[in-house]
């Protein structure tokens, strides 16, 4: 079973459809219920649809506890951008910016180690290519994401021995509504679509007996 959360548009939502082409069974997890339920009817097999609330820890712990079995793969996309110059940038979006990137990946981790650490669990986090450099215009946008690769490559070293893995995603530019709610207008007609890069990210996550690919970088060309 493959858990998908930010699920109800862009890179999750094209997740959950190359996935759902090929029979596996799925848990769909967005903050929009109306979109995540649009999402689940145009799938060709039917998805579990769980609304979950990420900054809550107690609402992370009822969507594992509505897992009916342990998830072979976790790929968290749930995430969100705000840019602008420092000096505009609005103190509540900037919380909520990161609570919405910082917050709900360490809370989602917290949990999934908790319950599965000791299990063959493949936890996929999505980030960005902002988690790699330093970006005039997207200053906080930037720290969220390096504070997410800094999480996981400190869990890295917490689970070395254990049969867990975490892999880390760094997607460039992707034409999605992502960039509707980020303060910031741009021409988006030349990034990947989100169906491109779901398709780049699926075929790199597969992984062998005894090896794996552990960070994964998807540049626009």
């Amino acid at each position: 079973m493959i858990l998908i959360t930010g699920a109800s548009s862009g890179l999750g939502a094209a997740l959950a459809n190359l996935y759902s082409q090929e029979g596996y069974a799925l848990t769909l997890t967005g903050r929009n219920e109306q979109r995540l339920k649009q999402v689940g009817a145009s799938l060709n097999n039917s998805a579990k649809l769980h609304v979950a609330d990420l900054c809550s820890p107690d609402s992370i712990s009822a969507l594992c506890n509505s897992l009916i079995e342990p998830p072979k793969t976790v790929i968290h996309c749930a995430g969100s951008g705000y840019f602008g110059k420092i000096e505009t940038q609005d103190p509540s979006a900037i919380k909520q910016l990161l609570d919405n990137n910082v917050t709900s990946s360490i809370l989602l981790l917290r949990e999934l180690i908790t319950r599965y650490r000791d299990q063959a669990v493949n936890v996929v986090v999505v980030m960005s290519t902002a988690s790699q450099t330093g970006k005039a215009g997207e200053s906080t946008y930037c720290a969220a994401k390096w504070a997410v690769k800094g999480l996981v490559e400190s869990l890295r070293l917490e689970l070395k021995d254990s049969p867990m893995k975490l892999i880390a995603v760094y997607p460039g530019g992707m034409n999605t509504d992502f960039w509707s709610t980020s303060g910031q207008t741009l021409n988006t007609d030349n990034f990947m679509t989100a169906n491109e890069a779901a398709t780049m990210l699926k075929q790199a996550l597969i992984s062998a007996e005894h090896g794996y690919i552990s960070d994964i970088t998807i540049n626009r060309g």
